[in-house]
């Protein structure tokens, strides 16, 4: 039995403040007592989320693979288990928390198994108080600010039989250099920037990810040119608001559309980026996609709303015809781009006029996809606190609707590729037909295709057959 020896919780009115404290930068730095403690034994991390997770989930993985650990899918097979988890709705909570007591089972084969939760759910202080006091099972828990200490938070908890539940609420500097190891060899997610400051009133990020910091453009750039030499096609630059990228410099001026135009100058072959905020896309970063090379023509937008009262209400800081206006100067500068976006139906407030509006932003954007939500109200939030008077199956229905026209216009987008031969990224075979190989074109369309796995991991031509609401059907030009 582990003994509770630290428990420090995450406190929401200490991240709410902004300091105006400049952020370091310093050096990933390996412990020497981790040199190989965790050699012959095991580990498996479940990541639900966002990019990201998926990214700090790498950075994860590359900290244990430097201790020792081999990575296995099994969780039978594990002697470190982690859960690396998003806080964006409450039913994902509900889900983590139920796949967390699921695990509890693994400790009665394997007593010294090291159970850990880790990312944006522990930021919050109910989550925190809630695994310390109902999951006695779970050894380790910490938040997206301290996950460089990972390692001495699974040497405690194993050497010293240390229960260690510490999460930091004040976002601390910006660690560079952190052991990586990448999911896929071709495609590589690069962080830019973390935090948010837009402090939209139904999201949680800016809590559980804090304040806007930017990684100084020559660690990133570095960071690029490695992976280039390391023979990879593909990277997507994350950020939870990209576009502030380098608005927190205080020693010279480079913006995200610096950034982006000397990635264009590299021999990298595809550059993507996201998430984007509609407020900070600015004319200077569309000049710079406009210049292509590189740099994919799709845009993943979140436009949340197509009614300007609920836009006012989730503080998105832009509105409808705002919104458009950027969309129209934007495709005069990447013709035929693929725009993308994310819609939250249900808010607080909404009533059917709202809702009617956000549909005809939906057609006149011409949307080619997107991800649609219900409304979940998180704690600690602004919209948390605002009346709710709509009737969830009225939710639900306008829900239905929407997501019906989404899927008229991802067809309509897929439509258009019908008959031409586009370059294809292969990532591997289908899930549900070994024969069949999958990938993405410059767009972001999903392609299927049959070819010779020699094919994964290169980018191909591709001639599309038959377009479907979600992906596209086609055949290898030889």
């Amino acid at each position: 039995m582990i003994e509770q020896k630290k428990y420090s919780v995450p406190s929401i009115q200490e991240a709410r403040k902004r300091g105006r404290k400049e952020t370091n930068y310093v050096s990933y730095e390996f412990d020497p007592k981790l040199e190989n403690f965790g050699v012959g034994k095991k580990y498996i991390i479940k990541t639900y989320g966002c990019q990201g997770n998926l990214a700090d989930s790498e950075k994860m993985s590359g900290i244990l693979q430097r201790m020792g650990y081999t990575e296995v899918q099994e969780e039978s097979e594990a002697d470190v288990i982690l859960v690396n988890t998003c806080a964006i709705r409450e039913n994902a909570e509900q889900r983590v928390f139920g796949e967390i007591g699921r695990l509890k089972k693994y400790k009665q084969t394997n007593p010294h198994l090291i159970i850990g939760i880790c990312g944006c759910m522990p930021q919050e202080e109910k989550v925190t108080s809630k695994i310390r006091d109902d999951f006695s099972h779970v050894d380790i828990a910490f938040g997206t600010h301290n996950l460089p200490n990972l390692g001495e938070y699974i040497y405690q908890a194993t050497t010293n039989m240390t229960r260690m539940i510490e999460v930091f609420s004040e976002e601390g500097d910006i660690i560079e250099n952190i052991p990586t190891y990448r999911d896929h060899n071709r495609k590589a997610w690069v962080n830019i920037m973390y935090g948010c400051d837009e402090f939209c009133t139904y999201c949680i990020v800016p809590y559980t990810r804090g304040k806007e910091r930017s990684r100084r453009p020559d660690s990133i750039l570095e960071e690029i040119k490695e992976l280039i030499n390391e023979g990879y096609a593909e990277v997507t630059l994350l950020g939870q608001n990209v576009n502030a990228y380098g608005k927190d410099f205080t020693d010279m001026d480079y913006t995200f559309a610096n950034l982006l135009d000397d990635i264009r100058k590299t021999d990298l072959k595809r550059v993507r980026f996201t998430t984007s905020h509609p407020r900070d896309l600015d004319k200077a970063t569309m000049d710079v996609m406009g210049k292509g090379g590189n740099i994919m023509p799709h845009l993943h937008l979140p436009v949340q709303s197509g009614s300007n009262h609920i836009l006012k209400r989730m503080n998105r800081k832009y509105t409808k015809e705002e919104y458009l206006e950027k969309l129209a100067y934007l495709r005069t500068k990447v013709p035929g781009i693929s725009i993308t976006t994310d819609i939250i139906v249900g808010f607080p407030g909404e009533t059917e006029e709202d809702f009617q509006a956000t549909l005809d932003l939906v057609r006149e954007a011409k949307f080619e996809g997107a991800f649609t939500f219900i409304f979940s109200p998180r704690e600690g939030t602004p919209a948390a606190r605002y009346p709710d008077e709509t009737d969830p199956s009225v939710k639900s229905e306008r829900l239905q609707r929407l997501n019906e026209l989404v899927t008229v216009g991802s067809l309509e987008g897929n439509k258009r590729f019908e008959n031409e031969i586009v370059e294809v990224l292969v990532e591997g075979t289908s899930k549900t037909d070994s024969a069949i190989l999958t990938g993405y074109t410059a767009h972001n369309k999903l392609v299927n295709f049959k070819g010779d796995l020699k094919y994964i991991g290169e980018i191909v031509k591709v001639k599309i057959t038959k377009a479907y609401s979600w992906h596209l059907a086609g055949e290898i030009v030889e």
